[in-house]
This record gives structure tokens, sequence and C-alpha cells, in this order.
């Protein structure tokens, strides 16, 4: 059964907007960023990500942790970090529309936090707001069913992933299957479903975003939870996708060398064989004297082998 939720006007230009954006951040180069870039992309998501559960670690404190380096602070909040760079290590294993992914993913994470991580909850669940509960989940008994519902809607349902990862991210924080770890999971499996689809999404700090607008996030949520429909929170992910995808692009880049130039196209390109003509029409910004040095320079370094002569020349993978 498909979720309740409406396409809204906000929805649809939204979508146009982040589309768009893509669409440059493609043209920039920046759907397969340098090692640096995605480095610092990744340990702006970890510190995110869980600042927004509450864990007091900076930017500073894991990048020492991923360079392997002792840091001084709370243990929970250490081995939450530590939790997360194993996940967002195995990123590439996790498969988003297998429920086995999602339990192993969710283990990971809480892995010495809670018990029975990457189980299901067996007993009931409620968020308090005060003295008050906000939110009542459904029955630990549903739980099996719920999911494979919702990992169906994902793999199946014929909406745009834009749109579906944000109603499977609002449905994880709504169904709550495990007694903790349910927003970070949430956010963690919104990411993981839009790169199956838009390379840039592992690279994309959105939840940088949401950290800032984190009361309007749990505003929303509960919202959405009085109104039985994810509208509104599909609305605030996308306007916060689409702010993130507006400060990538207005970054500045750095030109690409010639080696960063021939590992971006062999990262990118799918066709077996390609000509110089190709290698052009992803370098609008480089002459063809700059394009033939560059093949020169892979083949010398058995990056790539060259077929036929000057006027026929095609080239392929090593």
């Amino acid at each position: 059964m498909k979720p309740p939720y409406t396409i809204s006007t906000d929805i649809l230009r939204l979508t146009a907007s982040i589309s768009e954006k893509i669409g440059i951040a493609q043209t920039l180069h920046l759907n397969r960023p340098s090692p640096q870039l995605r480095r610092q992309n990744k340990i702006k998501t970890i510190q995110a990500s869980l600042a927004i559960e509450g864990n007091s670690l900076s930017t500073e404190q894991i990048t020492a942790m991923i360079d392997n380096k002792s840091v001084i602070g709370p243990a929970k909040d250490i081995l939450e970090v530590s939790n997360a760079i194993k996940v967002y290590e195995e990123l590439h294993k996790l498969n988003p529309y297998e429920i086995s992914s999602f339990l192993h993913a969710h283990k990971l994470l809480m892995e010495g936090l809670i018990e029975r991580p990457g189980k299901f909850r067996t007993g009931a669940v409620g968020i308090f707001k005060d003295t008050q509960i906000a939110h009542l989940a459904p029955p630990a008994e549903r739980l099996p069913f719920l999911m494979k519902q919702l990992f169906a809607y994902l793999k199946e349902d014929d909406d745009p992933m834009l749109i579906k990862s944000c109603v499977v991210h609002y449905e994880i924080e709504f169904i709550h299957p495990f007694i903790d770890g349910n927003g970070r999971m949430g956010r963690l499996w919104q990411t993981l479903a839009l790169m199956q689809e838009y390379p840039i999404f592992e690279y994309l700090p959105f939840e940088t975003i949401i950290k800032e607008q984190q009361q309007t996030y749990y505003r929303v949520l509960g919202i959405c939870d009085k109104q039985g429909q994810s509208t509104l929170f599909i609305e605030f992910m996308l306007s916060a996708i689409d702010e993130a995808l507006s400060k990538i692009i207005q970054t500045p880049v750095k030109k690409l060398t010639a080696d960063e130039r021939m590992r971006y196209f062999l990262s990118t390109t799918e066709d077996d064989f390609f000509t110089r003509k190709d290698y052009l029409k992803m370098f609008k910004d480089i002459s063809t004297a700059t394009a033939s040095r560059d093949l020169r320079r892979a083949v010398k370094q058995g990056l790539i082998v060259r077929e036929g002569d000057k006027r026929t020349s095609r080239y392929k993978k090593n």
C-alpha cells in the first residue's frame, strides 16, 4: 500500500529546481568530487546527523577519529561516531531495497548503544514532549508487515526517487521500527535511496541543513503525524536538499588536472569504447589539443588502450 501524501505544487517546483541543480553539478563535475571534498562532506554528514540526536563531538574531533587519533569526549558520543564511520565506509555494500541491509546498517550504527541492535523492537514505544505523548508508534507485531510494504513502495512505485526517498525517511520516523536510532536510519536511508539515481548524494551533506533547522524538522514531523500524511515533510526535505545543492554549486570549483579529468571520465563513462569527441563532450572547456594530450598520457599510464590510426582512433579502459 502506498503511504499517504499529496504531490503539491511546492513539491513539483522543488523537484524541478533540484533536477536543474543536479544538472549544473554534473556540468561542473561535482557528482564525482575530489577525495578531499568527499572526505570533508562525509565528516559534515556524520557530525550533523548525530548532532541532531544530541551528539556533542565537533567536525574536528570526527576528523581526528577518521585519522585514527584519540579524542576526548563522552564515551557514548565517541561510540556513536565510531559506528557511523563504519556505516559510511560500507555505504556502497548496502541495498536500499532490502530489509536485511536495513537491519545490518542499524546493527553497525547502534552496536554497543542499545540492546538487540539490528533487530526490530518487540514492545510499544512512544515519543514524549514534556509529559505528553507526541507520537505513539504502531504496535510491534505490525512491524514486519509495515516495513515490507514500505520497502516495496520504495522499489516499485512510479513516483520520482526524490519524492519516494523523503516519504521513506518520514515513514521510518513514523513507524519507529527500532527502540532507538530511527532518526539517523531515516536520514541514512534517504541518502542511500537517492544515491541509486544521483551519485552526488553520496557527498551532499544535506543533514547540515536539517541540523540548522532542527526545530522546524521536528515540528513538521509532528504536524504530519497529526495530519496522517507526509506532504509537508516532503516539502521540507526537498527544500533542504535544494538549499544544500545551491551551496555546493556556488562553491568555487578548482580547475581539474589532466589526471583528474581522466579519472572522472573513466569513472562516469559506461561505454566499452570512446573517442576524443566523446571526451570533449564531457570537458567542453578544453581544446582538442588538450584532449589529445590527456588521452596520450592515459595510454602511457596504462589506464586506456588505443585502437586504430589517427582518423579512426578509439579508446577503451584497460
